[in-house]
């Protein structure tokens, strides 16, 4: 995950977080609404970002490397 990626999370969190509490979402359906929300705004960012910097901002990229990765493996299989 790059670092632009992350940033365009957390502005989806962070947006849906502030959004909730603004309108007291309760329950389920309430907070699914708020969550789009919150989607939309990083989402509308994101795009914006992309058509002004002409590059995509979603990666493939991991944030685990492939070190760690490989070892996590070897770790569960001793586990098993």
């Amino acid at each position: 995950m790059t670092d632009l990626e992350l940033i365009f999370s957390m502005l989806g969190e962070a947006s849906t977080t502030e959004i909730a509490k603004e309108r007291n979402a309760d329950g389920f359906a309430q907070n699914l609404l708020v969550a789009k929300l919150g989607g939309d705004v990083a989402g509308k960012a994101r795009k914006d970002l992309e058509k002004k910097s002409g590059k995509k901002i979603v990666t493939d990229k991991n944030s685990i490397n492939e070190e760690d990765a490989e070892q996590k493996e070897v770790e569960n299989e001793a586990i098993q």
